[in-house]
């Protein structure tokens, strides 16, 4: 169906009904949230980071894992993509992706799905999305250990929320029980708990530092190639450092 069998006047009154929008899209000249608290976002982001993602995404295949209204999924999708999959779990969000999309008119499929169901799936991606899903998650690493495991390929763009110090100590791999010294440090890995809410949203649980997301990258078998963002990572996989899968195994308890 073409695009253009939208009007301006059609395009804004069903803008209006999807609202409220947390990206700001351009919708041939209709902005989705003109007045977003953050500015012309996500693309004001956008801009300082996509300079690593390849011009020409041609032949490869992009999962967007919390997609939201669809911005990177169709700015994939836009720079050749074959073929682009956006996930969320908000129904709001995916009708508003389903609408950008078809305005725009961009082949792109949305599925109601959250991080920790990529296994069901049963398909692997060239490029895995995963921008501002992690701290939102009750079980962040496990997510990490998922997508590692079932859907990356190749390639992790990466961001989360980060609170407290933005320092990196060099850190030993061990320490003995009795050494407490590196935990005081800023410089330490540390993941906050959000145990009510944070900036108005119960749903955002952990925020780590740089640190602990740098720790959590590696943990989960993705090398960082690039941080062109302050929040922003483009990693690639690699095998994880350790072994134990996502879901542990039992351990002879016979549970």
């Amino acid at each position: 169906m073409s695009a253009d069998r939208f009007s301006t006047e059609e395009i804004r009154a069903r803008v209006d009904a999807l609202g409220p929008w947390f990206h700001n899209l351009d919708l041939k000249g209709v902005p989705t949230a003109p007045r977003h608290f953050l500015g012309d976002y996500p693309n004001v982001k956008w801009r300082r980071f996509s300079s690593v993602i390849p011009a020409d995404l041609n032949g490869m295949t992009v999962l967007d894992i919390g997609c939201n209204a669809g911005f990177y999924a169709m700015e994939m999708k836009r720079r050749g993509a074959k073929r682009v999959l956006g996930l969320d779990t908000e129904d709001e969000y995916l009708a508003q992706a389903r609408f950008a999309a078809e305005v725009e008119g961009l082949n792109i499929e949305f599925r109601k799905m959250s991080a920790y169901d990529v296994g069901d799936l049963h398909e692997t991606f060239d490029l895995v999305i995963f921008m501002g899903v992690l701290y939102h998650l009750r079980h962040p690493l496990l997510a990490l250990d998922l997508i590692h495991e079932h859907v990356a390929r190749d390639l992790l763009l990466f961001q989360s929320m980060q609170r407290g110090q933005s320092r990196i100590d060099p850190l030993e791999d061990d320490y003995d029980f009795w050494t407490t010294e590196p935990f005081d440090s800023p410089g330490y890995p540390r993941l906050h708990f959000v145990e009510h809410k944070y900036a108005e949203d119960p749903t955002n649980w952990w925020i780590p530092n740089r640190a602990c997301v740098e720790a959590m990258l590696r943990s989960a078998g993705f090398r960082i190639t690039a941080h062109p963002e302050e929040e922003v990572y483009l990693c690639r996989r690699i095998n994880r450092p350790q072994n134990e899968g996502p879901v542990y195994p039992s351990r002879g308890n016979g549970r």
